[in-house]
């Protein structure tokens, strides 16, 4: 699958879950009880210990059933070690320049973190397939309603502050998907192993995804 193809399976599901795994083994439980809740949008931080390696056991146990990423890249070499361990897709909290060109040279479908109209178009013209408007909450949905005035062209992506309750509010300023991370998987629940419980926030989130692009 090519990064177009992605890109478009990405704005399909329009959520992705982003992991910051307690450890390897409950995060992969943790990417079980999400896709059983119908998460099929992964993405596993470098902040998860071993990231890689957990990515490989997802990619071989999940296949092209779900769509797997690596997320927080902070240096370009882990974008060719992503690409190798399974990921579909990189992400990157941050714009810097030797970053994003080994993200944008793995061929993958590449989504790297902006805020301020200058990064945001700085980021784009670098190659950027997504920006990764980064902390969402900072400026909330009319934020990003702002940006796409200047920038209608450019696919954005809130990551931070997105809710099962504020969802629709994203998805009405035109983005092409929505980043959760502890409001949909809180790694608590994991610690705890109430694996149920997360399937079933996955549930509901994916359903409020769904509502509010109809």
């Amino acid at each position: 699958m090519n990064k177009l193809e992605m890109l478009e399976k990405v704005k399909e599901l329009g959520l992705l879950a982003v992991i910051r795994g307690p450890s390897p083994e409950l995060t992969v439980k943790m990417v079980e009880a999400l896709v059983a809740g119908g998460v099929l949008g992964i993405e596993i931080t470098y902040s998860t210990p071993n990231a890689e390696d957990v990515v490989q056991t997802l990619a071989k146990k999940f296949g092209d059933s779900i769509v797997l990423g690596m997320g927080t890249l902070t240096k370009p070499e882990q974008a060719q070690s992503a690409k190798n361990a399974g990921a579909h897709f990189l992400v990157s909290p941050i714009c810097e320049p030797n970053l994003v060109k080994g993200m944008v040279d793995s061929g993958l479908l590449t989504m790297a973190g902006a805020l301020t109209p200058t990064e945001v178009f700085q980021a784009y013209t670098l190659g950027v397939d997504v920006i990764k408007v980064f902390p969402g909450s900072l400026g909330g949905p009319a934020y990003i309603k702002a940006l796409k005035g200047p920038f209608p062209y450019i696919p954005m992506m809130p990551t931070g502050g997105v809710n099962a309750g504020n969802v629709a509010e994203w998805f009405a300023t035109g983005v092409v998907a929505v980043g959760a991370g502890s409001e949909l998987c809180p790694p608590q629940l994991a610690k705890d192993g109430k694996f149920e419980e997360i399937s079933k926030l996955a549930a509901a989130f994916v359903q409020v995804v769904n509502t509010s692009r109809k």
